[in-house]
C-alpha cells in the first residue's frame, strides 16, 4: 500500500494499558466474600454517596418530576426509535425446524436470558443514551428482569434524566452505585436482585476489567476499550463538517483515537487545520480530552484511491466508520469491517451516539473485524432441539456408531447400538469402524 501519514498517532490504547487488573479482582473478591456490606463499603469510598442503593418507586417519581419536559420528550423518541429498531432486529431471528432425513426433526429456538444488568455510566458525562440503548434492548428481547446501574453523585444520586430514560425503558431495578462495586452487585446478586445472566453498557477501565474478569460466570457484551472513529473522505467532502465530526468524538476521552482517511491532500490540510480551533472552543473538561485524544492518538493518512481508502479502514476495523465520499452505494458493498456505519454527510456518529436508533454499545480496538454491537441478538440464547420417530432414528444412529467407533469414543457408539436393538429387533448391522 502507498498510504502516507499526514499525522501518525504516538500513542495507542495498548501502549495505553492501565494496571487495574489485581485492584478489580481484589474488589470482586471482598464484595463476593462479604455481600451487600462489603459493597456499600467500596460505594461510600469510591462513589461517595450513603443514600439508598436501590431507587425506590417515590425516588424514582421524584427523580421524573425534575427532568424538563423537553428533555423528556427527546428521550421519548430516542428510546421509540431503539425500541422499533431493535423489534426490527428481533424480527430477524425465528423458531425454526425442518426434517433433516424422513422421521428426524431438528429446530432452534430462540430464549432470552433472565437477568440482564445494564451499566450507565454517569460520572463524568451522564449517558442518558447509554440507558435507552441498552435497557430498551433488553426489554425488547424479552428479558425477564432488567437492572440499570448508574454511580449516583455524591448528595445527589442517579442523574434524574438517567433514572427517567432508565425508568421508561423497562427497568425493573434502577441500583445507584457504580464502578466494579456495581458491577459485582449485578453479578453476584446482592440487594434482593437476581444474578445477572449478562452484563452490558460502557464504563471506565475499571468496570471494562470487572466485565473482563467476570466474563464465562456471566456473559458480557464485549471486552471494551476507548471508543474510536474513523472517517472516509474524498474531495467532494466539506472538511469543516469533517473536522467537525472528528473532534466531536475526541471528546470521549483523552485516549479515544480518531483517524482520517482520505485521497485528498488539500482536504486532509484544510481538516488539520480546522481541529485545533474547534477544540478551543469546547467547554473546558471537553477541551481537555479533544486536546490529549487528537495530539496523542489522531491519524490523517493520505491514499491512492478509494480501494486504498477501504483496504485501510477494514484493517483499522474501527468502532464508528462514517463515509463522506461520492457513490455512497459502492462504500456500503465493499466495506467489512466497523461496528456502526453512518454515510453522507447527512449522518453522523452522534445521531447513533444518542438518538437515530441503532446501538451505540459497538466493538472497540480492532473488535469489529469479528463481531458487531450491542442488539437483541445478545440477550437471546439461539439453542437447538431435535426429536425422531424410530424408522427416522435408524440412519441416524447407524453413522453416529460407526463414526463413534472410528474416534474411538465406544460409549457413544453404545448409545446408538441400544435403540437399533430395541427399536429393530432381530436386524443385523454393520456398526463396526471399519465397516
Amino acid at each position: 500500500m502507498t498510504r502516507e501519514y499526514l499525522k501518525k498517532a504516538t500513542r495507542t490504547a495498548k501502549s495505553d494499558a492501565s494496571e487495574v487488573h489485581q485492584t478489580v479482582v481484589n474488589i470482586l473478591t471482598d464484595i463476593e466474600a462479604s455481600g451487600d456490606a462489603k459493597a456499600l463499603e467500596y460505594a461510600a469510598k469510591f462513589d461517595r454517596y450513603e443514600g439508598n442503593v436501590l431507587l425506590t418507586a417515590q425516588e424514582i417519581e421524584a427523580a421524573i418530576a425534575s427532568v424538563p419536559e423537553r428533555l423528556k420528550a427527546d428521550i421519548r423518541f430516542a428510546h421509540d426509535n431503539v425500541r422499533r429498531f431493535a423489534e426490527l432486529q428481533k424480527a430477524t431471528v425465528a423458531n425454526v425446524e425442518t426434517e433433516i432425513s424422513p422421521g428426524f426433526i431438528a429446530g432452534q429456538k430462540a430464549i432470552p436470558v433472565d437477568a440482564a444488568g445494564c451499566y450507565v455510566p454517569g460520572g463524568r458525562y451522564s449517558h442518558i443514551a447509554s440507558a435507552i440503548m441498552t435497557v430498551t434492548t433488553a426489554k425488547v428481547a424479552g428479558c425477564k428482569h432488567i437492572t440499570a446501574c448508574s454511580p449516583p453523585r455524591p448528595g445527589v444520586g442517579v442523574a434524574p434524566a438517567i433514572v427517567y430514560a432508565a425508568h421508561i425503558c423497562g427497568a425493573d431495578k434502577i441500583l445507584a452505585m457504580g464502578g466494579v462495586q456495581g458491577v459485582a452487585a449485578m453479578t453476584f446478586g446482592l440487594f434482593g436482585l437476581p444474578k445477572a445472566n449478562i452484563l452490558v453498557g460502557p464504563g471506565n477501565q475499571f468496570v471494562a476489567e470487572a466485565k473482563r474478569i467476570l466474563f464465562g460466570r456471566v456473559g458480557i457484551d464485549m471486552i471494551a476499550g476507548p471508543t474510536d472513529s474513523l472517517i472516509l473522505a474524498d474531495q467532494s467532502a466539506d472538511p469543516h463538517i469533517v473536522a467537525t465530526d472528528l473532534v466531536s468524538q475526541a471528546e470521549h476521552g483523552y485516549n479515544s483515537p480518531v483517524w482520517l482517511v482520505t485521497d485528498d491532500r488539500a482536504l486532509a490540510e484544510k481538516v488539520m487545520d480546522f481541529v485545533p480551533g474547534l477544540i478551543n472552543e469546547l467547554p473546558d473538561l471537553n477541551r481537555e480530552n479533544a486536546t490529549a485524544a487528537w495530539r496523542d492518538y489522531a491519524e490523517v493518512i493520505l491514499c491512492a484511491d478509494r480501494e486504498e481508502m477501504a483496504a485501510t479502514s477494514d484493517e483499522y476495523a474501527p468502532e464508528h466508520l462514517t463515509v463522506q465520499a461520492q457513490d455512497l452505494d459502492w462504500w456500503l458493498e465493499r466495506l467489512s469491517c466497523y461496528g456502526s456505519l453512518f454515510l453522507g454527510e447527512e449522518t453522523t456518529v452522534s445521531y447513533g451516539d444518542k438518538a437515530a436508533g441503532t446501538n451505540h454499545v459497538l466493538p472497540t480496538s480492532g473488535a469489529a473485524s469479528y463481531t458487531g454491537g450491542l442488539s437483541v441478538h445478545k440477550f437471546m440464547k439461539i439453542v437447538t432441539w431435535q426429536r425422531a420417530t424410530r424408522e427416522g432414528s435408524r440412519q441416524v444412529a447407524e453413522a453416529t456408531a460407526r463414526i463413534s467407533r472410528l474416534e474411538g469414543m465406544e460409549g457413544h457408539a453404545r448409545a446408538a447400538d441400544v435403540r437399533l436393538a430395541k427399536y429393530f429387533p432381530g436386524e443385523n448391522f454393520d456398526l463396526s469402524a471399519d465397516g
